[in-house]
């Protein structure tokens, strides 16, 4: 399993700048959550799809990979409108957040973790303002994005060694391996970022004059 969800791919969703894709997929966003027709949130969906498989020309494992782990919680929101409401509104709701997660799997897939880091610190440099650091939320980004397929590869792992004594499937107890796995990762990273410095407070700049008085 590779530890980057970006496909290496030349495809003109490749080329098209980080900024652009980000603000295509909020306003996609915004306007899935604007509208009820059950045709339009599938044509959406459909039309995600389209473009991660052809004009981005992402294998379709890669998509179903990222989308995978939703879909046992799209089934219980499904049942859970099967129950409060009806079946048309829990179709139009599972459908549309489907299309949110598979154009965001097509963003990460299409776009590198240094170009969507860019664009974060750059939405947040208006924050300097309040003593906020964009680098910091850069860095927060990148990791996310580099640990979740990460712990993804580490539950495969366990799968797979469970598998081999004769376990036909993911057992609740195996939670403790994994989560006593990612607590050392979380550990030994920590530890990186300190010995570097990253929680080291910002050096206050004086100006000339409060120098010269000094």
């Amino acid at each position: 399993m590779t530890l980057s969800l970006y496909v290496p791919v030349a495809s003109p969703v490749h080329r098209t700048p980080a900024g652009l894709k980000l603000g295509l997929l909020a306003a996609l966003a915004v306007a899935l959550f604007l509208v009820d027709g059950l045709a339009v949130v599938g044509g959406t969906l459909a039309a995600v799809l389209l473009l991660g498989l052809g004009a981005a020309r992402l294998p379709w494992r890669s998509v179903l990979a990222q989308v995978r782990p939703v879909w046992p919680w799209l089934v219980l929101l499904f049942a859970f409108h099967l129950v409060v409401t009806d079946w048309h509104t829990g179709t139009v709701v599972v459908l549309r957040l489907l299309a949110l997660v598979a154009a965001a799997a097509v963003v990460t897939a299409t776009t590198r973790v240094t170009e969507l880091v860019a664009v974060v610190e750059w939405l947040a440099r208006p924050l300097t303002v309040f003593g906020v650091r964009p680098a910091r939320i850069g860095l927060v980004i990148a990791m996310t994005l580099r640990f979740v397929p990460l712990v993804a590869e580490r539950a495969q792992r366990i799968r797979d060694a469970q598998a081999a004594r004769g376990a036909e499937r993911f057992r609740f107890r195996s939670l403790v391996p994994l989560l006593v796995q990612v607590l050392r990762l979380a550990d030994t990273l920590g530890e990186a970022l300190d010995a570097r410095g990253a929680d080291a407070p910002v050096p206050v700049r004086r100006g000339r004059a409060g120098a010269s008085t000094s």
